[in-house]
């Protein structure tokens, strides 16, 4: 591989060699966003305001840390923005690349592009936004590729919050509606000629009411919030 450009936490440019090689035939990949203010769960914080939806993405960041870091697979972190050098993913366990394109189809395609050339046999990718998602969830999926080709977790909001596969589809990433309740109904005609498996629907933190009834959130709510009202 070559040389990857990134910034680190205090912003200042720097060149970072990266000659990550697989040691491993499968690989996860984990797309995030850069805990900023103001620029995560921007949905939910229209009724939970910018600072709680803040404290809820670090959760969910904390709780995808705890999922993946002892699954005995290659991991890489994708970032949305910037390449954090101190944070919560270990660089010994987690491998750190910067997400690439302009779309999240294109970006995702990128992704799997490149761990595939890389020599990987089996890529998968997750997001950091499911609460019910457990480390015996992705082994089970990394599993089901044994047999299937392609492998996707759906969520309750007509997404999906897991995708893998053994070979690379490119249509999978192309003319969709990202964010949106079609996502994972186009994807599933992508693949109707495949060999796939659909794992147990999962509920994507997004809104207020994904969150309202879960008790590990509630630390994270402002007290002035009216629940009764909402």
């Amino acid at each position: 591989m070559g040389l990857l450009s990134s910034k680190d936490t205090d912003g200042e440019n720097e060149m970072a060699f990266d000659f990550y090689f697989p040691t491993s035939k499968k690989v996860l990949i984990i797309f995030t966003r850069n805990p900023e203010l103001g620029k995560v769960k921007t949905r939910l914080a229209k009724t939970v305001g910018d600072e709680s939806a803040l404290k809820i993405y670090k959760f969910l960041l904390r709780h995808t840390v705890e999922i993946t870091e002892k699954l005995n697979v290659d991991k890489y972190i994708f970032y949305s923005e910037n390449i954090h050098k101190d944070d919560i993913w270990n660089p010994d366990i987690f491998r750190k690349k910067l997400q690439t394109g302009n779309e999240l189809g294109e970006r995702m395609e990128n992704a799997f592009s490149e761990l595939f050339a890389m020599g990987y046999e089996k890529v998968m990718i997750v997001g950091t936004d499911i609460y019910e998602l457990a480390q015996k969830d992705i082994e089970a999926a990394f599993d089901m590729l044994q047999t299937n080709n392609f492998v996707i977790g759906p969520a309750t909001d007509g997404g999906y919050y897991l995708l893998g596969m053994k070979e690379l589809k490119p249509e999978i990433f192309k003319n969709k509606n990202w964010g949106t309740s079609s996502v994972l109904d186009a994807t599933l005609k992508d693949l109707k000629n495949e060999r796939f498996v659909l794992l147990e629907e999962k509920n994507d933190v997004d809104y207020y009411e994904d969150i309202k009834n879960v008790d590990a959130f509630q630390q994270f709510l402002p007290p002035s919030l009216d629940k009764n009202f909402l």
